[in-house]
């Protein structure tokens, strides 16, 4: 996997979804990274969005541009990762504690020539990734408490970040992406990726704006100085 200075990947869970494939077409044409897709099912967090049926129809509209799916649900059954894959997913992040075979999962997607990736929520251990880093591509780090967007986020988890920036350093891992997700905004993106992270999933911030070009223009600029 390319490695880029830095990555943006919208959440399109904050998207119109009445005119979804126009939205990500814009998006596309502002020269983001990928689209993240989020996954919730009204029982491991408590909101409902989308599945695998509308990741299928991004792609038939003709969106090639990566998705990372990020699946918030719980019981994970093998099915659900497995037709996420089919329809198109570039990745497949997994919360640690959303199933007791989570290493048995990430077999599974990385079985599949699928970029593998766990998200660790706010109070979740970051002493699981010893145990399976050998199958991260990416480590998504939750900056709020997964379920809702337009939360702010928890400046004590840029400990969390640092800890984990030095964990990949220490174990000779520096391609996996470390990722952040949750009210990240213009005012301390530039704070989170000081303390170690490179790739920042960014919903709210760029959705309520009317012109996508300045804003991730102005996200660029502030991550390039």
């Amino acid at each position: 996997m390319k490695i880029k200075k830095f990555l943006i990947k919208p959440s399109i869970i904050c998207a119109n979804f009445a005119i979804l494939g126009k939205e990500i077409e814009n998006l596309i044409h502002c020269g983001i990274d990928s689209i993240h897709f989020d996954v919730m099912d009204n029982h491991y967090v408590p909101n409902l969005t989308i599945g695998p049926l509308v990741l299928k129809s991004i792609r038939e509209y003709g969106i090639n541009i990566p998705i990372d799916v990020h699946l918030m649900i719980k019981p994970l059954e093998e099915k659900i990762v497995l037709d996420f894959i089919e329809f198109g997913a570039n990745c497949i992040i997994l919360h640690s504690d959303s199933t007791d075979h989570l290493d048995k999962f990430l077999q599974i997607v990385k079985n599949k020539n699928c970029c593998s990736g766990i998200a660790l929520s706010p109070t979740s251990s970051i002493e699981i990734l010893e145990y399976v880093i050998d199958k991260l591509d990416i480590i998504l780090i939750m900056l709020v408490n997964p379920g809702f967007s337009g939360q702010k986020y928890i400046p004590s988890i840029i400990k969390k970040i640092k800890k984990v920036k030095k964990i990949i350093q220490n174990l000779g891992r520096r391609n996996i992406i470390l990722e952040v997700d949750g009210g990240i905004n213009t005012k301390n993106i530039k704070k989170l990726y000081d303390s170690g992270a490179s790739s920042f999933v960014i919903g709210k911030e760029i959705f309520k704006e009317k012109n996508y070009f300045k804003i991730i223009r102005k996200i660029n600029k502030i991550l390039s100085n």
